[in-house]
């Protein structure tokens, strides 16, 4: 079973200047993607971060961007860390659902979304990066589409020789999903 996993695509991570990279397209994108894993009956995982700073639970800074395509369904998950396994019951559903692939996407390239890809490629899920699904924002030492790029080739060139990490643009993804059976 696959399921797609939306990492911290929260309000209050999308305001402010600099702007998120590409937000809108990257959004547009997990919500294409959404609708082929929910067209196959896999399950949607929806992470958000909380904290005591500006990401408090329930806050409206914490809640979704409303532009994303949630369903009562979707799976959510709460957690405390850039890793979204740790201490999380994000584990769990996976299992509990018999998920063993994982499409990721999210916010941010550089901390949650690499930190949870590894975490998830170390518990043995087979994981997908939709290349053009996650974003971060410029630093004071790399463009937001530098460090993109750069976590991109970083994922597909990790040493993990049983499970190696795949990297794909979403239409590509798209594209391979609807020569999938069901």
């Amino acid at each position: 079973m696959t399921a797609l996993l939306v990492i911290d695509m929260q309000a209050g991570l999308f305001r402010g200047t600099p702007a998120r990279h590409d937000a809108d397209g990257v959004v547009a994108r997990i919500n294409a993607l959404a609708g082929a894993v929910r067209a196959k009956g896999w399950p949607l995982v929806f992470v958000q971060h909380e904290d005591d700073g500006g990401l408090a639970w329930a806050s409206p800074e914490w809640q979704l961007l409303p532009a994303l395509d949630v369903r009562p369904g979707d799976a959510r998950v709460r957690k405390t860390a850039c890793d979204s396994f740790y201490r999380s019951d994000l584990d769990g559903i996976l299992r509990e659902r018999g998920v063993h692939r994982l499409f990721v996407v999210g916010c941010a390239t550089d901390f949650c979304v690499d930190t949870t890809i590894r975490a998830a490629a170390s518990r043995d899920y087979e994981v997908i990066v939709v290349a053009d699904g996650h974003t971060t924002k410029d630093r004071a030492h790399a463009t937001a589409e530098t460090i993109i790029a750069h976590h991109n080739w970083m994922w597909e060139n990790l040493i993990l020789p049983a499970n190696p990490v795949r990297v794909l643009p979403a239409a590509e993804l798209l594209e391979e999903l609807s020569r999938e059976g069901a």
